[in-house]
């Protein structure tokens, strides 16, 4: 009985870490059905109807083979879909995009200077470069927006093996338009 006990425990705690991977794959399909409506001249419906977010972006790493959604509005409950924008930087200039280092955002690590990035939102794409990856404590480095600089951050926590999640430390990549150029429209 207590063989049975044990393997009943392992099922639910292996169900229970595969929850969040399994419900990102997932979510990634429904949002694709919602930007569809974007590619078609239309706003995003909620992937779901009861979803309080909608897809406003696609983030691309072609060197990687990484095509990722992004979300409106920077929650937990959103991460757990996907990449989100940064509450107010999803319009602007200096965008700010976090995802889960053990889901969406776990191709960060290998990205590397020289790297371009793509993110298509409904205004247009922008093609940017990457120039720095960092690692900063969040409790003595904030994310101050600058309306006024064309770049993209993309931040996940640090470091990517790590058994706990949460923590301080977070992985920052920056990337500035390609060519020094100022974008448009995206």
């Amino acid at each position: 009985m207590a063989l049975l006990g044990t393997a009943i425990l392992c099922l639910a705690a292996a169900a229970h870490a595969a929850w969040i991977p399994v419900k990102a794959e997932l979510a990634q399909w429904l949002i694709e059905r919602s930007w569809s409506e974007v590619l078609a001249g239309r706003p995003a419906p909620p992937p779901w109807p009861w979803a309080d977010t909608r897809p406003a972006a696609v983030l691309e790493a072609p060197a990687l083979g990484v095509r990722q959604f992004v979300l409106e509005g920077a929650s937990g409950r959103n991460l757990a879909f996907g990449p989100v924008f940064g509450n107010g930087t999803a319009d602007g200039r200096d965008l700010i995009i976090s995802g889960h280092r053990d889901t969406h955002f776990r191709f960060l690590e290998s990205l590397a200077k020289g790297d371009r990035l793509s993110i298509r939102r409904e205004s247009g794409v922008g093609e940017f470069e990457v120039v720095d990856a960092a690692v900063v404590d969040s409790r003595q480095v904030g994310m101050l927006v600058d309306p006024d600089i064309d770049r993209v951050r993309l931040v996940t926590c640090w470091p990517f093996d790590s058994p706990s999640t949460g923590g301080p430390m977070r992985y920052v990549i920056t990337a500035l338009p390609r060519g020094g150029a100022t974008r448009s429209g995206g």
